[in-house]
């Protein structure tokens, strides 16, 4: 690739593979690498990749094809594009994982610390120029900022898009509510899990059990039988790290020890990233490091698809990413804007220099009896919408705009400010946003989800577009009692066209038939067990609303009418 510019560096080199290349450790244990590098005697530049997965089909000669679970860990990027331009790439299983030695620890410290350590192991090779970067999504991109908290070094650029850098709000438990369907999907691809649980070493045998007892005790993980049977077999397989996660329902020291620790100012030139579609694993990780990075940056947000596997999309801005950090290759990268959004709808890219965009306008679309969302204030003696949730009615409430009169683009953060009471002592929040086209069909966008006992705000960190929940204990709610609470919705960008409408969906379960593996990823949480009737309010003293980020159309608002003129006619009267 090449512009009237500048060009990314030139395919020219032949390729030397070396097999299971062991790296020590400073405690002992050695890394299991495969090392591919230019067939030359010069010294270069080096690429690292780090992931639990199978490492040998990361480096096999596969068509690319969409995403799936079984092929979802493939992401270490072609290394035949960068190692024939001059790039060292190494790939290597984290301890606990394929042939390194040691026991898993999902992505806890001591794994940090390797990767900084292979780092260190790299740039001390006689083939390495001493400047190392990493490259890959998901699992790669998650260490890549990890370790860069660390600043190894020799580490001088990561590009890491699609990366979830707060372990309890991003994976495992969405607004406080277990998401256990894909963490039994995610253990699965783990290459030869050895682990060793966090939880038994740290609390020591006794506690550990009392512990499982509780956990076996609760109602919404009974319903679960896998989860039962690793609870009761703690021991077998994988099942050490499943009881992990769930004898952590709240954030603390297991998720906090793994999250991207911003306070250490990571300076590290960084390229963040997503999809519209990750809104249930990746897509919060992008905006966060973007608002927390210290050094130089830039991100990009593509359409709701994530990337083929094997990965090879964004190989040329990955590469050009490199030869301006590793080489000083003047290309011009970062004189362009920082940030590209891809506008669904639209279909085209869109430039920004900050987020949430400069010309956002947040707009309450407030709830109506009958179903209405729309910007109109109450009507008198407006007041309350009301659904079952039980084991046999999983109820709803959607609220549905007027058919918009001209096309409205939504980019950014999103929050349902919701006054509701239930009959039970819980609720669990499932709000789903949604596109409607002119025949009614419906387009999943993005979702929200927030355990009621766990509504706390961390006021400092909080924002009116952006609710930040504590999740350090549950308050049961009082029955019947009203409630405010604020339902982060995940950021979406769209261009809603001319006569479709905006709607959104209050559930209390997530039992919608997904309809690709992007919206699996963002479903199969816990549910609740005891029958109740959940009423949610809208009138002028519980003004239950939609806080839209709304970046260009929609200033006259919506009509009523949906922009249909009357065909009556009423006649000049004679006199």
């Amino acid at each position: 690739m090449f512009s009237k510019n500048w060009q990314v560096s030139r395919r020219r080199y032949g390729i030397i593979k070396e097999s299971s290349v062991s790296i020590p450790m400073s405690d002992g244990v050695t890394i299991d690498a495969d090392i591919f590098r230019p067939d030359s005697p010069e010294k270069f530049p080096a690429l690292l990749g780090v992931h639990p997965y199978e490492k040998e089909v990361q480096s096999a000669p596969i068509m690319p094809m969409g995403l799936n679970m079984a092929n979802g860990g493939i992401e270490a990027g072609d290394y035949n594009f960068y190692v024939r331009r001059g790039y060292v790439q190494v790939i290597a299983n984290i301890r606990g994982s394929g042939k390194s030695g040691g026991h898993y620890l999902n992505y806890g410290p001591r794994e940090v610390q390797d990767t900084a350590e292979v780092i260190e192991w790299i740039a001390n090779q006689p083939w390495c120029d001493g400047k190392v970067g990493m490259f890959g999504v998901s699992a790669f991109a998650v260490a890549q900022q990890q370790v860069a908290a660390l600043r190894p070094p020799h580490l001088k650029a990561i590009f890491a898009p699609f990366g979830y850098t707060d372990f309890y709000r991003d994976k495992f438990y969405h607004g406080g509510i277990l998401s256990h369907a894909f963490m039994k999907g995610w253990t699965s691809t783990i290459d030869n899990m050895r682990y060793e649980s966090w939880c038994l070493e740290k609390w020591g045998q006794d506690r550990y059990q009392e512990a499982i007892a509780r956990a076996l005790q609760d109602k919404e993980i009974r319903e679960v039988p896998y989860l039962v049977e690793a609870l009761k077999n703690p021991g077998q397989g994988g099942n050490g790290l499943l009881v992990d996660i769930l004898l952590n329902p709240l954030d603390g020291d297991y998720f906090q020890e793994r999250s991207v620790p911003y306070e250490r100012n990571p300076e590290i030139p960084a390229y963040h990233g997503g999809c519209w579609g990750i809104y249930g694993l990746h897509l919060p990780g992008a905006f966060r490091s973007w608002d927390h990075w210290k050094g130089p940056k830039k991100m990009i947000v593509g359409p709701p698809i994530y990337l083929d596997r094997p990965l090879y999309q964004y190989q040329y801005e990955s590469i050009r990413w490199f030869d301006y950090w590793l080489k000083g290759v003047e290309n011009g990268i970062m004189e362009e804007p920082p940030i590209a959004l891809f506008v669904t709808g639209a279909d085209e890219w869109k430039a920004a220099t900050e987020w949430p965009l400069p010309e956002t306008r947040w707009t309450p679309f407030y709830l109506h009896s009958g179903g209405l969302l729309s910007e109109h204030e109450f009507w008198p003696n407006e007041g309350s919408s009301t659904f079952e949730d039980s084991l046999f009615n999983r109820g709803s409430l959607t609220f549905l705009s007027p058919p918009l009169i001209e096309n409205t683009e939504v980019i950014g953060p999103i929050v349902l400010n919701l006054y509701a009471s239930t009959t039970d002592n819980e609720i669990l929040w499932f709000v789903s946003l949604l596109d409607i086209d002119p025949q009614g069909n419906e387009t999943l966008l993005t979702r929200g989800w927030l355990r009621g006992s766990q509504r706390e705000l961390d006021v400092k960190r909080s924002k009116p577009w952006q609710p930040y929940h504590l999740h350090f204990k549950r308050e049961p709610l009082t029955p019947n009692e009203i409630y405010e609470f604020n339902i982060e919705i995940r950021p979406y960008g769209i261009l809603h066209k001319a006569g479709h409408r905006i709607g959104v969906r209050i559930k209390s379960v997530d039992d919608e038939k997904p309809t690709n593996f992007l919206q699996a990823i963002g479903m199969g949480h816990l549910w609740r067990q005891s029958a109740s009737r959940v009423t949610v309010y809208h009138n002028s003293e519980f003004p239950s609303h939609l806080l839209l980020p709304i970046t260009r159309g929609n200033r006259i608002g919506t009509y009523m009418s949906g922009g249909k003129l009357s065909a009556e006619f009423f006649p000049y009267r004679r006199f």
